[in-house]
Formats: structure tokens, sequence, C-alpha cells
């Protein structure tokens, strides 16, 4: 509620959630700057959205430890939370900035304890470049801010302000990570299974069901690392909970009930 209203204040009202399901130049909607893609890539003067947005997003590029297990911080699904809006000069840059101290602000964070760094070199990506600023608090990596604008037409630009919010949560509380996102079942499953199952949920509660290619081959292979011996007397209870916390950012297609039945199904359990 914080940041719907922190967001609102500074003139970004909270937009509906993209599809979990993308089927473009991604099986799955990995970052609300997606949202930008008619504006940015395609020269069309729309968007899909543009403000607030809370973005449930599947990701497979999360840092890692020696043993292959994600680092703390880190999910394979997690809220994107982002401020994506076409601009029309760089001074609407920095004031998305300030407006962004201002929210976080609000929350708890002190500003004297966020500091900003990246380099002005731009980057390019196939139609688009950019210029990225990352923040953090205090010693945490929190997101960053992006400028970007159109290679073959640098008036057409746009902001990209994202963090993430269980990251957010997480430099708010300093509570232990695997405690934050599993509550009560971090100790009850390897950590690889908990982040599983809540990515399952998440796909399968948005109708992404096992498949042998495209999107539900996805949803297959993080099915795949669930630990079947964990999961032997089923999953229903994390299912429950995972579902309550993605229905937040939007209804689900699927009941809790078969998203439960679907994993145990792929399991064989």
């Amino acid at each position: 509620m914080g940041l719907k209203v922190g967001f609102a204040a500074q003139g970004a009202p909270q937009e509906p959630c993209l599809p979990v399901r993308w089927g473009r130049e991604t099986e799955l909607t990995i970052s609300a700057v997606q949202a930008l893609d008619p504006f940015l890539k395609d020269g069309r003067p729309v968007t899909y959205r543009s403000g607030f947005l809370p973005q449930p997003v599947v990701r497979f590029t999360g840092q890692r430890d020696a043993t292959g297990d994600l680092r703390e911080g880190f999910l394979t699904s997690f809220v994107n939370v982002s401020r994506v809006q076409p601009i029309q000069c760089i001074d609407e840059y920095g004031g998305i900035l300030d407006g962004w101290l201002s929210v976080l602000s609000r929350l708890g964070f002190h500003a004297r304890h966020i500091s900003i760094n990246g380099k002005l070199a731009a980057w390019r990506r196939r139609q688009v470049e950019g210029i990225t600023l990352r923040f953090n608090h205090l010693d945490l990596p929190l997101g960053d801010i992006v400028l970007l604008w159109n290679a073959d037409n640098p008036a057409r630009m746009a902001v990209d302000l994202g963090t993430g919010l269980e990251r957010l949560a997480w430099a708010r509380s300093r509570l232990r990570w695997r405690e934050l996102v599993f509550g009560q079942f971090a100790s009850l499953a390897p950590p690889p299974t908990l982040d599983a199952v809540r990515t399952a949920t998440l796909l399968l509660a948005h109708g992404v069901r096992p498949a042998a290619r495209g999107a539900g081959g996805i949803t297959r292979r993080v099915i795949g690392t669930i630990d079947p011996g964990a999961a032997r007397l089923g999953v229903s209870s994390l299912v429950r909970a995972s579902y309550r916390y993605w229905r937040l950012f939007g209804e689900p297609k699927v009941p809790w009930p078969a998203v439960t039945m679907a994993i145990e199904e792929e399991l064989g359990i």
C-alpha cells in the first residue's frame, strides 16, 4: 500500500500486471519494462502499461553459490516493482529519481543511506539504447533506474525504475532471507524446492501447464527441480501460501487445488 500511495503521489498510478505468459521475444514476462516494447522497439506512440507496475516475473538469472543454489536476495520468481513510462526530456528522468527517493522515505528508508552509482556510457540491445544507474541501501543493492531510447529515434525516450518487492522488504526489515520469503516453511524443505514450488504455483495459477516446449517447458523444468522426497507428503500447504501471495498482484486463472494436483502429478506422487 505504501508503494501504491507513494507512486500515485508522484504522478504514477498503479497499472494492471502484464500477463505471466508473454509469448513474444520471451516465453514469460521477465521484466515490467516489456510494457514499453511498442514505444521503444516498434516505433508506435503507445505502451502496454505506463505508471507503477508491481509485476510478477520469472527469471533464471539469479546469482548462485558454489553448490548451484541461489544466493540470498535472489529468487526464480519475484515481484518486479517498477515505474515505467515514456518521457519528453532528461529533466523528467531526474525528477523520477527524486520522486523515488521520496517513495523510499515514505517506506522508512533514510535518503542518506541510499547511494547511486553507474556509468554514463550507453549500452545497446537491438533497437534500444540506455544508461543504467544502480542504487543501494547501505551495503545492499536494491535496483536501478534506466534511461532508455530508441536507437534510430533518440527523441523517443522512456524510464524504467525497478527493484524487487522481496528485496525491498529484506532491506527494510533485515530479516533472514529464507524466513522472510518462505515464512514457516523455511526449514521444512531445501531452498531449491521452496523456490521451485513458489515459481510453479505462479506459472500454473496463470494457466502455464507443463509441456514439452515453450512456456509449458519452463513449468516442467521448474517442477523438475523439486525434491520428490521433500514433497512426498504433498505440496498443498506451500502451494496455498504461495498462491495467497501471488493473488495480491492479480486474480489467478486456476484454483489452488488444481495447481497442487498439477505439481504432484508431474512429480508422480
